[in-house]
Order: C-alpha cells, then sequence, then structure tokens
C-alpha cells in the first residue's frame, strides 16, 4: 500500500511538472512549484528544533522524565508537545525505548496535538470547531495506537496525560477562548524562538566547525528531513488539486446534504494537504462550516502532505497506519461537528 500511495505521488509530480514545461496550462505546473517553494517556509519552521533536539531530550531526561518514569509513563509522550515535522518524531525516538511508542508519540500524538497554533480571522467559529476536534482526539489516538503495536490498556495508560490536556484545552476554549488563544500564541513564539536559535548555531557549527550548543544534531541532517517532505510536496500538491477538480460534484452534493456551501466542503480536501489554504478559505465559507472545517483540522491536517511525506522519510511502513489514524479522527470530529451544530443555525452563507 505504501508503495501505491508512492507511485500515486509521483505521477502527480510527473503531471505537475509536465504541465510547469508547457506553461502551466491546466494549473497543475503552479502546485507543482508550490510544492518546492515549501522547502523554505518548511525549513525555516522545524530544521531548527530539529537540531536543538538532542539538547531538549537531555533537558527533558533531567526535568521531567523521572516523574515520567515513577508514574509508570513512556517518557517518550513526551514528544508529542512538539509537531511531527518539528521534531516531535525524532524527540520521540530520544526519549523512548519501544519502537511502538516512538510510532505512537513522535507520529500519531506529533501528527495532532503538535499541529502549533491554526489562525482565523473567526475565531469564535473556529475556537469552536477546535474544541470539537479535541473532544474526538481519543479517535485518532486509539486508531493510531492499536495500528503501532500497542494494546488498547496500555493506549489508555500512557495517554493519560495527553486525554488530562485534551480536557483542559477543551475546558479553556469553552470557558476562556481568548485567553486560550493568547496561551497558545505565546507557545508558538517560545517553539519560534527556539527554532531560530537552532539554526543559528546549527549554520554556525556548519560554516566554521565550532559547536556554539552542546549536543547539537548537524543542520544538514536536519535538512534532509526537510528535502524528503518537500519532494512528497511536488507530487501531492498536483495529486490533492487533481482530487478536488475530480471531487467537485460530490463535495458539493455532500455541502447541501450536510447544509455548508461548496467552500466550506472544498476546505476539507484542502486540509489534508495544508491547514493553511484551509485557513485562508475560511472567509468564503459559511458559519456552520468553519466549525466542521476546524474541528476536521485538529486530526487531519497536512494528512497527505507535510505528514506523509516526513514519515516516508522516517518511518516509510508506518505511512498507512498514519493516514488511517488521523483521517478516522478526521471523520469522527467532522460527525461531531455536525451533530453539535444545527442545520439551521448555520446555514448564512458569506460572500
Amino acid at each position: 500500500m505504501n508503495q501505491i500511495i508512492m507511485w500515486i505521488m509521483a505521477v502527480g509530480a510527473v503531471l505537475g511538472g509536465v504541465d510547469r514545461i508547457a506553461g502551466n496550462r491546466f494549473g497543475l505546473g503552479k502546485r507543482f512549484e508550490e510544492g518546492f517553494t515549501l522547502l523554505g517556509p518548511t525549513a525555516l519552521s522545524m530544521s531548527g528544533i530539529i537540531c536543538l533536539t538532542p539538547l531538549l531530550s537531555r533537558f527533558l531526561r533531567f526535568a521531567l522524565v523521572p516523574i515520567w518514569n515513577f508514574l509508570g509513563l513512556d517518557a517518550g509522550l513526551l514528544a508529542g508537545i512538539l509537531a511531527i515535522d518539528m521534531g516531535g518524531y525524532q524527540l520521540a525516538g530520544e526519549l523512548s525505548a519501544s519502537q511502538e511508542m516512538v510510532r505512537y508519540a513522535g507520529l500519531v500524538i506529533a501528527a495532532t496535538l503538535g499541529l502549533g497554533m491554526l489562525k482565523s480571522g473567526d475565531r469564535l467559529f473556529f475556537s469552536r470547531g477546535m474544541l470539537i476536534g479535541t473532544g474526538t482526539l481519543p479517535v485518532t489516538m486509539i486508531v493510531g495506537g492499536l495500528l503501532s503495536g500497542l494494546s488498547f490498556l496500555q493506549i489508555v495508560l500512557q495517554s493519560l496525560p495527553v486525554l488530562l490536556f485534551c480536557f483542559l484545552l477543551m475546558f479553556g476554549i469553552w470557558r476562556f477562548p481568548e485567553q486560550t488563544v493568547r496561551a497558545f500564541t505565546v507557545f508558538a513564539d517560545v517553539i519560534r524562538l527556539l527554532t531560530t536559535i537552532g539554526l543559528i548555531a546549527g549554520a554556525f557549527c556548519y560554516m566554521t566547525g565550532f559547536s556554539l550548543l552542546p549536543d547539537l544534531a548537524p543542520l544538514e541532517d536536519a535538512m534532509a528531513v526537510v528535502s524528503s517532505i518537500g519532494i512528497v510536496l511536488l507530487g501531492s500538491l498536483p495529486t490533492a488539486e487533481l482530487l478536488q477538480r475530480v471531487l467537485k460534484k460530490p463535495l458539493s452534493f455532500i455541502g447541501r446534504k450536510t447544509g455548508m456551501n461548496d467552500s466550506s466542503a472544498a476546505g476539507l480536501l484542502m486540509g489534508i494537504v495544508s491547514p493553511v489554504p484551509a485557513i485562508t478559505m475560511m472567509e468564503k465559507m459559511d458559519e456552520r462550516g468553519k466549525i466542521v472545517n476546524a474541528a476536521f483540522l485538529v486530526s487531519a491536517a497536512s494528512t497527505i502532505a507535510a505528514h506523509m511525506g516526513f514519515t516516508f522519510g522516517t518511518d516509510p511502513d508506518f505511512v498507512v497506519p498514519l493516514l488511517v489514524a488521523k483521517l478516522a479522527g478526521g471523520i469522527a470530529a467532522v460527525c461531531a461537528a455536525l451533530f453539535f451544530t444545527k442545520k439551521s443555525a448555520y446555514s448564512k452563507t458569506r460572500k
């Protein structure tokens, strides 16, 4: 199955590249170019933190791992604080001796909780969607944990801190939405600061051979991870563009049946590629669609783009399980969001 997906992405890359040569006649060449131009922002957001992974591992081993071990928990779960493409997987590998927990914490958890702060112009509806999406995260966790090789009991026991965090996050979004957004903004600023420090130290070490920080991972190793993501994006973005065109009528039909406009339905497809275009489209969505899309993004964002590309480069045998886990959580979130939003109350379309 992994090879089938890779072949599909490869065909998408060929189609996108040929269309670029032909002058972008079908719009696939533009998507092909976007896949490559995303290398810069991707490297800027994740390579520095990957360089700092050994240092972060040392800090966590000193500050939190003893507490985790005392509680009988696997310390690899601490890696879930970082996104899958921002060092979460590498950190899980540093902290856990179990390959099953490395996959669960570094790929499944880091690909959901570690998404980072998503921004939206309409915070009220977006925060409601995040609340619902966070509530359905256990679906992703259970499916991903089982596919990682863990037992159901192991998943429940090891995930208790994550479940507690989800509960606190849901409570914060529900009762203190503005304060919760500010808290995540501060967290994002801290991650950005660490990433920049890692980039500075990594670049300096690469050019001089002198390390400014102890246990610094080589910047070229981090860039290799970035490159593997960019290569998959060359094919995944044109493929997603084709899917959106082929599924335009079915998506429109689904939108009408669920009380959402076309932009809301299309946003779900774009979200599995990247949260950025989905969030950009939110101004064209109706109110119900904003909530549904925000809920979907919590688990399913970047499923067939950055996260799949990263997994292909680090643990290719786990690509299909990760896709299944993220999409299962995303579908559960959509169903919950549709259930908790009344069609009549969220049917206004903003043009």
